[in-house]
């Protein structure tokens, strides 16, 4: 298996909705096991396929005591909008804010063989679902930002400084990855 290249702002795969998985992909299993070798690598509790690159409805995560994955997954939230510490992003280095999320989300489609499955939480857990649904929809955590949090995310980002953090995160990054997936078609 491979560690694959995390994509950073402003890449614009980040900003484009996924397609939808369908049926009968051979090379899903060896995606997915990819995206797991590369979470675990960073350290992240949840990567989309949009974050390496690869322009398909699926995640992966691993939030509290629970690890999975999901291919095609619909996401139905509900609870009152609540802001936790420090929500921050692989594909936004160095950056963290408090965005509004919904208290309890549960995440159904299917696993890697067209299986169904349903993942429910409330917490990191709802929140690693939102946040990554958000990318598979072309959505940064940092365009759910209100007030002077958005404005401050707006003027970080166009920081010449920022631009240093992510290469910088990148070249970090770098040293372990394997090999580059490609684009799934």
């Amino acid at each position: 298996m491979s560690v694959l290249p995390i994509r950073t702002f402003p890449d614009p795969v980040l900003r484009t909705p996924a397609a939808a998985v369908g049926t009968g992909r051979r090379d899903l299993h060896r995606l997915v096991q990819d995206m797991f070798e590369t979470m675990d690598d960073v350290g992240g509790v949840g990567l989309a396929a949009p974050q390496v690159g690869v322009g398909l409805r699926v995640f992966t995560f691993d939030v509290e005591g629970r690890r999975g994955h999901v291919v095609d997954p619909v996401l139905h939230t509900e609870g009152e909008l609540v802001t936790e510490p420090g929500e921050g992003c692989l594909s936004v280095p160095g950056l963290h804010y408090r965005p509004e999320r919904h208290a309890r989300a549960t995440v159904t489609g299917v696993d890697v063989d067209g299986a169904p499955v349903e993942y429910r939480g409330e917490g990191l857990t709802a929140r690693c679902f939102q946040h990554e649904v958000d990318h598979l929809e072309g959505l940064l955590y940092i365009d759910r930002l209100t007030g002077e949090d958005r404005r401050d995310s707006r003027r970080r980002l166009r920081d010449a400084g920022y631009g240093r953090v992510a290469g910088t995160t990148q070249a970090d990054r770098a040293r372990t990855v394997s090999s580059s997936f490609g684009v799934l078609r």
